[in-house]
């Protein structure tokens, strides 16, 4: 616990990021101011005066709209701060629409994490200072979250990487074998298990990730360098896929570990 309360205003406090934000910080000892739809100027002026942070809770689609009406009731020491899981084209629209501190966050977790999934990327604006970075790392901190900070170009990149190209070539796999009846009598437990896992991202949250994907300006790039490793494959030289991918088991798990210890 950092020991400081804060006020935190969270606008979007009815969604299920936003819900279980404000609970959590709640639960830590800060007082928590929430807002939601229909997010009007008497809202805001009732909602922002005060609140050392504003987190904005929204889709990142949202705030072209949202911005213009909030941001005119905040008096210009207030950190402004997002969740959004793409990071490049909001950060740009927060610093064009406001001109105090902006700290952007990623919590790398849905509304319903559990507590060793408790990780948050922190992306700081040109101009916050580190007492504000550290403000909002600390309120992360006091809900049991691990949290460190990257570029929104660094964390474009391994968004790309981790959530679009799993989205992708999840995707991908299944259009390849739909319609093909043929071939349900051969389902192993391995392909059922692929399925179940799947079944969430493109049923429930298909057009999240497919909105995610369009968002990330690095998303094209990540699917061609994906390309040339399925062109190795058809190729025919499947150990040189294999020897690369082992580094996952080999050297990536170990400094998985070594990180979620710090």
């Amino acid at each position: 616990m950092s020991g400081t309360q804060r006020h935190i205003a969270v606008i979007g406090c009815r969604g299920r990021m936003g819900d279980m934000l404000t609970r959590r910080w709640t639960a830590a000892g800060h007082k928590v101011t929430g807002l939601d739809l229909p997010l009007t100027d008497r809202g805001f002026a009732a909602a922002l005066p005060g609140a050392d942070v504003v987190i904005l809770c929204i889709p990142a689609g949202a705030l072209a709209e949202v911005l213009p009406r909030l941001v005119p009731h905040l008096d210009g020491k207030q950190i402004l701060s997002d969740i959004t899981s793409v990071k490049i084209c909001p950060m740009a629209q927060l610093e064009a629409a406001y001109a105090g501190p902006v700290v952007g966050t990623h919590p790398l977790f849905g509304p319903q994490p559990r507590e060793d999934e408790l990780r948050v990327c922190i992306t700081p604006g040109q101009t916050a200072r580190e007492e504000d970075c550290r403000t909002v790392e600390a309120l992360f901190e006091d809900m049991g979250c691990l949290t460190f900070r990257s570029t929104p170009q660094e964390h474009d990149a391994a968004s790309a990487s981790i959530q679009g190209l799993n989205f992708i070539s999840t995707l991908a796999y299944f259009a390849t074998l739909a319609e093909h009846d043929e071939l349900l009598p051969f389902l192993t437990p391995s392909f059922r298990r692929r399925m179940d896992s799947a079944r969430k991202m493109l049923m429930e949250d298909g057009a999240l990730f497919e909105w995610l994907f369009e968002a990330n300006p690095l998303s094209q790039e990540t699917v061609r360098r994906y390309r040339s490793f399925l062109n190795v494959a058809a190729g025919g030289d499947i150990n040189v896929l294999v020897q690369r991918a082992q580094w996952w088991w080999k050297k990536a798990r170990p400094l998985e570990q070594s990180c979620e210890k710090q």
